[in-house]
């Protein structure tokens, strides 16, 4: 059974958004707009998606890509 991973991207600014959504969106490792990381698609990080849904662009992705 493979596991699921999410691709995340950065996409919209953090000004005038709630202290507790940019601390979310820096808890998922984004930073710069634009930025993007790959997460294992656990309950946490899926609640953590939910709540920034509107700062960011979700994709599922079967593995992390080796860099």
């Amino acid at each position: 059974m493979s596991e699921k991973y999410l691709r995340i991207r950065y996409v919209k600014s953090m000004i005038g958004a709630k202290e507790r959504h940019k601390r979310t969106v820096r808890a998922l490792g984004l930073r710069r707009l634009g930025d993007e990381v790959v997460k294992k698609a656990d309950p946490a990080i899926l609640g953590m998606v939910r709540a920034v849904a509107h700062l960011v662009e979700v994709e599922e992705v079967e593995a992390p890509e080796a860099e």
